[in-house]
């Protein structure tokens, strides 16, 4: 694969060559300016939606490519996942998707809630991979999920809500979870309320059987800005994203074990590195800790669910 048609705007997919986030200012390519596989290139919908999204074709990419979508936390670095994920994007033969929420219009996107005038962000995100497909040839049908803090929180909410969508994904540093209790309701627990999305619902036996990892930063222990810290969240997961990953991760098992369902969780330390994407991308190799885990030699065997 070597060319697409689209609105773009190019850049050089290696890691630190450029300034990537999501304030970046670029021209837009015009529209007949074909995309090169190898690069990182931006585009939006046809129908004008307010988000958009950064894609990257990797030259290894075979006629049907799995695909691995990427979310932003809240700084909304979209086009830094993207730009940091390529060059394993490249390694694995993988399609990256990197979904672009902006403010105001998508501020509760984590948790998957309606805006008045706005398409709620499972929805957005659903489009986005439906025109990825069309333009790629990636594997839409079920496709790989991780996000980072807030867009963990997104990750592992989309996976509860639309099991049947996803392969397998990954979690980083997620500030708070929905844990799988049917006592509390929707985004603490499973529990049916206003809050669910309309049309959705949780499905302990479907979201269970997702092969899951969540990774946090050795020194991403302190309770730190931008955290959820009301008492009733403290209590039931922690003071700090990594015992807040740990006790889902825990959460996860047992509640997979009651149901009879066959799970896999698991929890990865990612070394040098405290709440930074960047730095875990760069620093502390969390890139290929994540790849590993969702497509290397030993992750075929639990992603066939």
């Amino acid at each position: 694969m070597t060319s697409l048609s689209a609105h773009a705007v190019q850049t050089p997919a290696t890691p630190g060559s450029v300034l990537v986030g999501a304030t970046t200012a670029t021209a837009p390519v015009p529209a007949a300016e074909p995309i090169t596989a190898g690069q990182v290139v931006e585009r939006v919908l046809p129908y004008g939606s307010k988000a958009h999204y950064f894609l990257y074709v990797p030259k290894s990419a075979g006629a049907h490519p799995p695909l691995f979508v990427t979310v932003h936390g809240i700084s909304r670095n979209a086009k830094e996942h993207a730009t940091l994920f390529a060059p394993f994007a490249e390694k694995y033969g993988v399609v990256v998707l990197a979904p672009h929420f902006p403010e105001p219009a998508y501020h509760d996107y984590q948790r998957l809630v309606h805006r008045e005038g706005t398409q709620r962000a499972d929805e957005v995100l659903n489009d986005l991979i439906d025109e990825t497909g069309k333009l790629t040839g990636a594997q839409t049908d079920r496709f790989y999920l991780f996000g980072y803090s807030g867009g963990g929180q997104f990750t592992h909410r989309y996976a509860m809500l639309h099991p049947d969508r996803i392969r397998a994904y990954a979690v980083g540093a997620a500030g708070w979870y929905t844990f799988p209790d049917p006592k509390r309701s929707y985004p603490r627990g499973i529990k049916p309320g206003p809050a669910v999305p309309v049309g959705l619902h949780l499905n302990p036996q479907r979201f269970l059987a997702i092969p899951a990892t969540v990774f946090v930063g050795e020194r991403d222990v302190h309770p730190g800005t931008a955290l959820r810290k009301t008492d009733k969240v403290n209590r039931q997961q922690g003071t700090s994203r990594f015992e807040r990953g740990e006790r889902w991760v825990e959460a996860m098992r047992e509640a997979a074990k009651a149901q009879g369902v066959t799970g896999s969780f698991a929890f990865v330390k990612i070394p040098k590195c405290s709440h930074s994407f960047r730095r875990c991308m760069l620093k502390g190799d969390m890139g290929a800790a994540v790849f590993d885990h969702l497509f290397g030699a030993d992750a075929g065997a639990t992603h066939t669910q």
